[in-house]
Protein backbone atom coordinates (compact mmCIF):
# COMPACT_ATOMS: atom_id res chain seq x y z
CA UNK A 1 0.00 0.00 0.00
CA UNK A 2 2.83 2.42 0.87
CA UNK A 3 4.53 1.72 -2.46
CA UNK A 4 1.26 2.32 -4.29
CA UNK A 5 0.69 5.64 -2.53
CA UNK A 6 4.27 6.69 -3.21
CA UNK A 7 3.94 5.82 -6.89
CA UNK A 8 0.61 7.66 -7.10
CA UNK A 9 2.04 10.74 -5.42
CA UNK A 10 5.02 10.73 -7.78
CA UNK A 11 2.74 10.43 -10.80
CA UNK A 12 0.64 13.37 -9.62
CA UNK A 13 3.76 15.46 -8.98
CA UNK A 14 5.19 14.74 -12.42
CA UNK A 15 1.87 15.51 -14.14
CA UNK A 16 1.61 18.79 -12.26
CA UNK A 17 5.11 19.66 -13.43
CA UNK A 18 4.26 19.27 -17.10
CA UNK A 19 3.81 22.47 -19.10
CA UNK A 20 2.49 24.14 -22.24
CA UNK A 21 3.78 26.89 -24.50
CA UNK A 22 0.71 29.14 -24.75
CA UNK A 23 0.72 32.89 -25.25
CA UNK A 24 2.75 35.10 -27.60
CA UNK A 25 3.80 38.73 -27.26
CA UNK A 26 4.92 40.90 -30.20
CA UNK A 27 7.19 43.83 -29.28
CA UNK A 28 5.71 43.78 -25.77
CA UNK A 29 2.08 43.60 -26.92
CA UNK A 30 0.18 40.63 -25.54
CA UNK A 31 -1.44 38.57 -28.31
CA UNK A 32 -2.62 35.87 -25.89
CA UNK A 33 -3.38 32.53 -27.51
CA UNK A 34 -4.78 33.97 -30.75
CA UNK A 35 -2.19 32.36 -33.02
CA UNK A 36 -1.00 29.28 -31.11
CA UNK A 37 -1.83 25.68 -31.90
CA UNK A 38 -2.54 24.43 -28.39
CA UNK A 39 -1.37 20.83 -27.84
CA UNK A 40 -4.25 18.42 -28.10
CA UNK A 41 -6.47 21.26 -29.27
CA UNK A 42 -7.36 22.46 -25.77
CA UNK A 43 -3.98 22.57 -24.07
CA UNK A 44 -2.60 19.20 -23.04
CA UNK A 45 0.50 19.52 -20.87
CA UNK A 46 1.65 15.94 -21.55
CA UNK A 47 5.08 15.75 -23.22
CA UNK A 48 6.02 14.12 -26.50
CA UNK A 49 8.62 11.38 -26.03
CA UNK A 50 8.94 9.87 -29.53
CA UNK A 51 11.35 11.88 -31.69
CA UNK A 52 10.51 9.74 -34.73
CA UNK A 53 6.80 10.62 -34.89
CA UNK A 54 5.05 13.60 -36.46
CA UNK A 55 3.99 14.90 -33.02
CA UNK A 56 7.58 16.15 -32.61
CA UNK A 57 6.72 18.93 -35.07
CA UNK A 58 4.01 20.91 -33.28
CA UNK A 59 2.85 18.49 -30.54
CA UNK A 60 -0.25 16.28 -30.51
CA UNK A 61 -2.83 17.59 -32.96
CA UNK A 62 -0.38 20.24 -34.09
CA UNK A 63 -0.71 19.52 -37.78
CA UNK A 64 -4.12 21.22 -37.64
CA UNK A 65 -4.07 25.00 -37.76
CA UNK A 66 -6.16 27.64 -36.02
CA UNK A 67 -7.81 30.69 -37.53
CA UNK A 68 -5.55 33.34 -36.02
CA UNK A 69 -2.22 34.62 -37.27
CA UNK A 70 0.11 37.02 -35.47
CA UNK A 71 1.64 39.77 -37.60
CA UNK A 72 5.32 40.54 -37.01
CA UNK A 73 8.01 42.36 -38.92
CA UNK A 74 11.41 40.88 -39.63
CA UNK A 75 13.68 42.10 -36.84
CA UNK A 76 10.84 42.33 -34.30
CA UNK A 77 11.01 40.64 -30.90
CA UNK A 78 8.40 38.08 -29.97
CA UNK A 79 8.05 36.63 -26.48
CA UNK A 80 6.98 33.01 -26.09
CA UNK A 81 5.22 32.13 -22.83
CA UNK A 82 4.99 28.79 -21.01
CA UNK A 83 3.01 27.69 -17.94
CA UNK A 84 2.11 24.38 -16.34
CA UNK A 85 -1.66 24.55 -16.93
CA UNK A 86 -3.89 25.98 -19.69
CA UNK A 87 -4.82 29.65 -19.22
CA UNK A 88 -2.71 29.94 -16.05
CA UNK A 89 -0.37 32.92 -16.29
CA UNK A 90 0.42 33.16 -12.60
CA UNK A 91 4.05 33.68 -11.63
CA UNK A 92 3.56 31.97 -8.27
CA UNK A 93 4.44 28.62 -9.85
CA UNK A 94 7.42 27.78 -12.00
CA UNK A 95 6.69 27.77 -15.72
CA UNK A 96 7.81 24.15 -15.79
CA UNK A 97 8.51 22.62 -12.40
CA UNK A 98 9.63 19.29 -11.04
CA UNK A 99 13.30 19.98 -11.80
CA UNK A 100 12.53 19.53 -15.51
CA UNK A 101 15.87 21.04 -16.49
CA UNK A 102 17.04 21.25 -20.08
CA UNK A 103 17.48 23.60 -23.05
CA UNK A 104 15.00 26.09 -24.51
CA UNK A 105 14.92 26.42 -28.30
CA UNK A 106 12.88 28.19 -30.96
CA UNK A 107 12.64 27.27 -34.65
CA UNK A 108 10.89 28.74 -37.69
CA UNK A 109 9.73 27.28 -41.00
CA UNK A 110 8.52 29.21 -44.04
CA UNK A 111 5.15 28.04 -45.32
CA UNK A 112 2.58 29.11 -47.88
CA UNK A 113 -0.17 29.48 -45.25
CA UNK A 114 0.59 29.28 -41.53
CA UNK A 115 -3.06 28.44 -40.76
CA UNK A 116 -2.96 25.23 -42.80
CA UNK A 117 0.71 24.16 -42.87
CA UNK A 118 1.42 20.77 -41.25
CA UNK A 119 5.03 21.42 -40.22
CA UNK A 120 6.55 19.03 -42.76
CA UNK A 121 8.63 21.81 -44.32
CA UNK A 122 12.23 22.60 -43.35
CA UNK A 123 12.95 24.30 -40.00
CA UNK A 124 15.80 26.57 -38.93
CA UNK A 125 16.74 27.40 -35.34
CA UNK A 126 16.56 31.07 -34.33
CA UNK A 127 17.03 30.86 -30.55
CA UNK A 128 18.84 28.64 -28.06
CA UNK A 129 19.42 28.83 -24.30
CA UNK A 130 21.22 25.63 -23.31
CA UNK A 131 23.62 24.68 -20.51
CA UNK A 132 26.48 26.21 -18.55
CA UNK A 133 28.58 24.40 -15.96
CA UNK A 134 28.14 25.86 -12.48
CA UNK A 135 29.17 23.12 -10.07
CA UNK A 136 31.35 20.05 -9.70
CA UNK A 137 28.34 17.96 -8.72
CA UNK A 138 25.29 16.76 -10.58
CA UNK A 139 24.26 18.68 -13.67
CA UNK A 140 20.91 19.41 -11.96
CA UNK A 141 22.89 22.10 -10.13
CA UNK A 142 24.25 23.66 -13.32
CA UNK A 143 22.65 26.50 -15.26
CA UNK A 144 19.98 25.61 -17.83
CA UNK A 145 17.68 27.39 -20.23
CA UNK A 146 14.72 26.12 -18.21
CA UNK A 147 16.06 27.87 -15.11
CA UNK A 148 16.23 31.15 -17.05
CA UNK A 149 12.69 30.53 -18.29
CA UNK A 150 11.40 29.92 -14.78
CA UNK A 151 13.12 33.05 -13.48
CA UNK A 152 11.21 35.11 -16.05
CA UNK A 153 7.71 33.79 -15.35
CA UNK A 154 7.82 31.46 -18.33
CA UNK A 155 8.66 34.18 -20.87
CA UNK A 156 11.57 34.42 -23.27
CA UNK A 157 12.31 37.14 -25.82
CA UNK A 158 13.16 35.87 -29.28
CA UNK A 159 14.29 38.08 -32.16
CA UNK A 160 12.82 37.31 -35.57
CA UNK A 161 15.80 37.39 -37.98
CA UNK A 162 15.85 40.64 -39.92
CA UNK A 163 16.98 39.08 -43.20
CA UNK A 164 14.38 36.34 -43.73
CA UNK A 165 11.85 36.81 -46.55
CA UNK A 166 8.38 38.15 -45.92
CA UNK A 167 5.57 35.63 -45.79
CA UNK A 168 3.91 33.10 -43.52
CA UNK A 169 5.88 31.05 -40.99
CA UNK A 170 5.32 28.62 -38.18
CA UNK A 171 7.34 29.41 -35.06
CA UNK A 172 8.09 26.39 -32.86
CA UNK A 173 8.98 26.97 -29.19
CA UNK A 174 10.46 23.96 -27.36
CA UNK A 175 11.76 22.78 -24.01
CA UNK A 176 13.52 19.43 -23.70
CA UNK A 177 13.21 18.21 -20.10
CA UNK A 178 16.06 15.89 -19.15
CA UNK A 179 15.14 14.76 -15.63
CA UNK A 180 14.44 11.19 -16.86
CA UNK A 181 16.69 11.29 -19.92
CA UNK A 182 19.26 8.85 -18.57
CA UNK A 183 17.16 6.01 -19.94
CA UNK A 184 16.17 5.31 -23.54
CA UNK A 185 13.29 7.52 -24.71
CA UNK A 186 13.26 9.22 -21.32
CA UNK A 187 13.62 12.82 -22.52
CA UNK A 188 10.42 14.87 -22.55
CA UNK A 189 9.69 17.30 -25.38
CA UNK A 190 7.34 20.23 -24.85
CA UNK A 191 6.57 22.30 -27.93
CA UNK A 192 3.87 24.47 -29.47
CA UNK A 193 3.69 26.14 -32.87
CA UNK A 194 2.60 29.74 -33.43
CA UNK A 195 1.19 30.96 -36.75
CA UNK A 196 2.95 34.10 -38.01
CA UNK A 197 2.83 36.43 -40.96
CA UNK A 198 6.18 38.21 -41.35
CA UNK A 199 6.55 41.51 -43.20
CA UNK A 200 9.67 43.25 -44.44
CA UNK A 201 12.84 41.23 -44.30
CA UNK A 202 15.23 40.20 -47.03
CA UNK A 203 16.08 37.24 -49.20
CA UNK A 204 18.06 34.96 -46.88
CA UNK A 205 17.62 31.22 -47.30
CA UNK A 206 18.64 29.50 -44.05
CA UNK A 207 19.68 25.84 -44.07
CA UNK A 208 16.91 23.68 -42.66
CA UNK A 209 16.19 20.38 -40.94
CA UNK A 210 13.04 18.27 -40.89
CA UNK A 211 10.90 17.07 -37.99
CA UNK A 212 11.00 14.17 -37.51
CA UNK A 213 14.63 13.69 -38.48
CA UNK A 214 16.43 16.52 -36.70
CA UNK A 215 16.70 14.54 -33.44
CA UNK A 216 17.66 10.98 -32.63
CA UNK A 217 16.78 9.29 -29.35
CA UNK A 218 20.48 8.52 -28.84
CA UNK A 219 21.75 12.07 -29.40
CA UNK A 220 24.07 13.07 -26.52
CA UNK A 221 21.85 16.04 -25.70
CA UNK A 222 18.75 13.82 -25.54
CA UNK A 223 19.97 10.67 -23.81
CA UNK A 224 21.93 12.06 -20.87
CA UNK A 225 21.98 11.61 -17.10
CA UNK A 226 21.83 15.08 -15.58
CA UNK A 227 21.76 13.62 -12.06
CA UNK A 228 25.49 13.05 -12.43
CA UNK A 229 28.24 15.51 -13.31
CA UNK A 230 28.63 16.28 -17.01
CA UNK A 231 31.70 17.85 -18.57
CA UNK A 232 29.86 19.16 -21.62
CA UNK A 233 26.41 19.29 -23.14
CA UNK A 234 25.51 19.44 -26.82
CA UNK A 235 22.14 21.12 -27.45
CA UNK A 236 20.16 18.95 -29.88
CA UNK A 237 19.41 20.03 -33.42
CA UNK A 238 21.24 22.36 -35.79
CA UNK A 239 23.28 25.41 -34.92
CA UNK A 240 21.39 28.66 -34.44
CA UNK A 241 20.89 30.52 -37.72
CA UNK A 242 23.29 33.45 -38.14
CA UNK A 243 20.44 35.93 -37.77
CA UNK A 244 19.21 34.33 -34.56
CA UNK A 245 20.21 34.44 -30.90
CA UNK A 246 22.30 32.04 -28.81
CA UNK A 247 22.15 32.68 -25.07
CA UNK A 248 24.61 31.49 -22.45
CA UNK A 249 22.52 29.76 -19.80
CA UNK A 250 22.43 31.82 -16.64
CA UNK A 251 23.00 35.13 -18.43
CA UNK A 252 19.51 35.69 -19.80
CA UNK A 253 17.84 38.84 -18.44
CA UNK A 254 14.13 39.66 -18.64
CA UNK A 255 14.57 42.93 -20.49
CA UNK A 256 10.99 44.13 -20.62
CA UNK A 257 9.86 44.97 -17.09
CA UNK A 258 6.21 44.62 -18.09
CA UNK A 259 6.81 40.97 -18.97
CA UNK A 260 8.72 40.01 -15.84
CA UNK A 261 7.35 37.65 -13.25
CA UNK A 262 6.81 38.25 -9.55
CA UNK A 263 9.21 35.41 -8.79
CA UNK A 264 11.99 36.92 -10.88
CA UNK A 265 14.89 38.10 -8.68
CA UNK A 266 15.54 40.86 -11.23
CA UNK A 267 12.09 42.36 -10.79
CA UNK A 268 11.89 45.93 -9.56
Amino acid sequence: MKLFLLASALAVQQAASHAIWQELWVNGVDKGTTCVRMPGGTGSNTPVTNVAGNDIRCNVGGTKGVSGKCAVAAGDTVTVEMHQQPNDRSCKNEAIGGAHYGPVMVYMTKVSDSATADGSTGWFKIFEDGWTAASKGAADNDLWGVKDLNACCGKMDVKIPSDIPAGDYLLRAEVIALHTAGQANGAQFYMSCYQLTVSGGGSASPATVKFPGAYKATDPGIKVNIHAAVSSYVVPGPEVYSGGTKVTAGSYVCKNKKLRGLNNPLEF
